[in-house]
């Protein structure tokens, strides 16, 4: 297989109006980001968010609320 150009393994799909290339990307992200929801997390995820709820645990006031994070990357 050609990973290298698409446009020759796939010359149809380039054929199709933008408006269907762009549903064609959508419902493969989603079908992707569903494959990925079935998949476990690697260890070192779970760790990590383990170690991150303790941290929080015991200090919930050095949590950051999310609007203020969004506000903070706002004015960035």
């Amino acid at each position: 297989m050609n990973h290298n150009d698409p446009r020759v393994e796939y010359p149809d799909l380039f054929k199709l109006p933008v408006d269907e290339r762009l549903q064609l990307v959508g419902d493969l992200w989603d079908s992707i980001a569903a494959d990925a929801a079935m998949r476990p997390l690697p260890d070192a995820v779970i760790t990590e968010l383990r170690e991150r709820s303790a941290r929080y645990d015991a200090n919930p006031e050095s949590a950051i609320p999310w609007e203020e994070v969004k506000r903070q990357l706002q004015e960035d």
